[in-house]
């Protein structure tokens, strides 16, 4: 059901209710020349959201108007994208390539109204002419060529007859227009590059602001729903189908796309980051790219409703990071079971057990949720994390200190006995006796406030964890002064090479969340290969905002 929660919602459904709209149609429209970023995921819930809940259509439509820089591989990619949060489009997928000769025949019909000419200018003076903010264009000196010539040189460039940039097809509007987009843009052209769809049927390309509102119109999208920086477009989108009253006249409509601080949502910064390997590609967990928030962990849902929580607004602004890695948290805290994974291993000997001691201790999988019980072996050595453990320790220090208690999770209490190290002072082993009155119980005679967690040194499996964080340091990067590479976190990144899990993830499965306890929320890499590579999806708490 449809309902009236916000400006977009309202128009529409105030569109349903008066009959002017029969059934909604929308429409996702992106431009296959790279992935999708979670600005691109606001979009999708959007469009595909808004149809489902008004029992409509939205439709799937790829803007492949510019071959040079688009490739099967980004369109796979949207593709699982939309998918993977949760959505189906209506019928087959489209793509405005599919429409290219009824765009030329328009083409030709703008041209004989007079409402199109070829112009010879090269780039350069097309530029130059079209003025600037603050003044105005000048007319081209092939504006007012005659119909039949523009004609001419218009299947003549559609023939190959003419190289890349030598003519272009141009609206004929108003070149002192306040409107930069009015001032006569171009419509058409030449590209002599093979294209992935069409192959090389085609050596002339429309220009997108010509492409997207005819091809709204051909597949009867009855809104068009766009970020705001297309609300200058939409007198041309306008102007393009009122020339053209045969086809129907879709409603445009703008809202504010999605900033979010600590990254950068630019196609161009994001594909400069991944060609100059900054990071490992377009799938990198650290990017805001839809593929590497899966490949991170991040639950569909919990991206769903991120998009939910910031809302359809007119005005533009910017959404911190953490509201995202609370939704995250949100959505794990009750989907992910519960593990243990030591990612800095210290070996602890339990003295007073026999070497072939073996004890199956029981835990639950989730404190709240009922998702069974798991096993985990007890036996003479285990690890605890080098960071549970100081010889000298700092002040509110509750973990394992020489002579001191802790209750191992899940498990016993534990006293160190002995610190072994090696010849140049590194702690190599803990020698600890274990109270075996304490399983489940808290001994009468002492309090043990410390818990720390822990796996068999004989029975879990080795495993690389990688930690990561913010790609960067600064709240805004594409907004400073700074080259934003410049500003990359060194730390967005850290390696557990040598780290240890409990048995029970020996079948975790890829993109599924667990949480390891104490440390935050993982998941198995998607590209792990049948190794054990588990990512961090984001911590148990929001350490940022301390910090800041």
């Amino acid at each position: 059901m449809l309902e009236a929660s916000d400006f977009i919602r309202t128009r529409i459904s105030d569109d349903l209710a008066s009959g002017k709209t029969a059934q909604v149609v929308t429409r996702f429209p992106p431009e296959p020349n790279g992935y999708l970023h979670i600005g691109h995921a606001k979009s999708i819930c959007l469009n595909f959201g808004v149809a489902r809940e008004a029992e409509g259509v939205c439709n799937l439509r790829f803007d492949d108007t510019n071959p040079e820089k688009e490739s099967q591989e980004y369109i796979d990619a949207i593709t699982k994208d939309v998918q993977w949060l949760g959505f189906q489009w209506g019928g087959a997928v489209r793509y405005a390539s599919s429409y290219f000769d009824q765009l030329y025949a328009f083409a030709e019909q703008l041209i004989e109204q007079g409402d199109a000419y070829v112009d010879s200018q090269t780039p350069e003076q097309i530029r130059e002419g079209r003025g600037t903010l603050v003044q105005p264009g000048m007319d081209s000196p092939y504006r007012e060529r005659p119909v039949a010539e523009s004609l001419d040189l218009f299947r003549r460039m559609k023939a190959g007859e003419f190289a890349d940039g030598a003519l272009v097809l141009r609206a004929r509007i108003d070149m002192r227009s306040g409107n930069m987009n009015l001032r006569d843009p171009i419509l058409y052209r030449i590209r002599h590059q093979q294209h992935h769809q069409t192959g090389d049927t085609w050596c002339i390309y429309p220009m997108y602001d010509y492409t997207h509102p005819i091809s709204d119109a051909l597949e009867g999208i009855t809104h068009s729903l766009c970020t705001l920086e297309f609300e200058a477009h939409r007198p041309l989108y306008d102007w393009l189908l009122n020339k053209l009253p045969q086809l129907p006249h879709p409603q445009q409509i703008e809202f504010a796309r999605l900033n979010l601080n600590y990254t950068v949502t630019s196609k161009r910064k994001l594909k400069q980051l991944v060609d100059e390997q900054l990071v490992s590609g377009w799938d990198d967990p650290r990017l805001p790219t839809i593929s590497g928030l899966r490949r991170r962990g991040c639950p569909p849902a919990a991206l769903r409703n991120f998009c939910e929580r910031v809302g359809i607004s007119k005005s533009d602004g910017v959404v911190d990071m953490a509201m995202l890695e609370f939704c995250m948290r949100d959505e794990l805290e009750l989907t992910a079971p519960r593990a243990m994974a030591v990612l800095k291993p210290l070996p602890v000997t339990l003295t007073n057990l026999p070497e072939d001691h073996l004890q199956m201790l029981h835990a639950s999988r989730h404190p709240n949720v009922d998702m069974g019980e798991r096993e985990i072996p007890f036996t003479p050595t285990i690890f605890i994390d080098r960071s549970d453990f100081e010889e000298v320790p700092p002040k509110g220090f509750k973990r394992l200190i020489p002579g001191g208690e802790v209750r191992l999770r899940n498990a016993y209490i534990i006293r160190c006995d002995d610190v072994v190290k090696d010849a140049d002072g590194l702690v190599t082993e803990l020698r600890c006796s274990v109270d075996l009155a304490t399983l489940g119980v808290n001994p009468t005679d002492r309090k043990v406030k410390g818990v720390v967690h822990w796996v068999s040194a004989s029975h879990s499996l080795p495993a690389e964890v990688r930690v990561y964080d913010r790609l960067f340091m600064d709240a805004a990067p594409d907004r400073s002064e700074v080259d934003y590479r410049e500003l990359m976190n060194p730390e967005s990144l850290v390696v557990y090479a040598d780290a240890r899990v409990e048995p029970s993830l020996a079948n975790a499965a890829p993109e599924q969340g667990h949480q390891f306890e104490r440390e935050g929320y993982f998941c198995l890499d998607n590209q792990a290969d049948g190794r054990l590579i588990f990512n961090r999806t984001v911590s148990l708490r929001d350490t940022w905002g301390k910090a800041s």
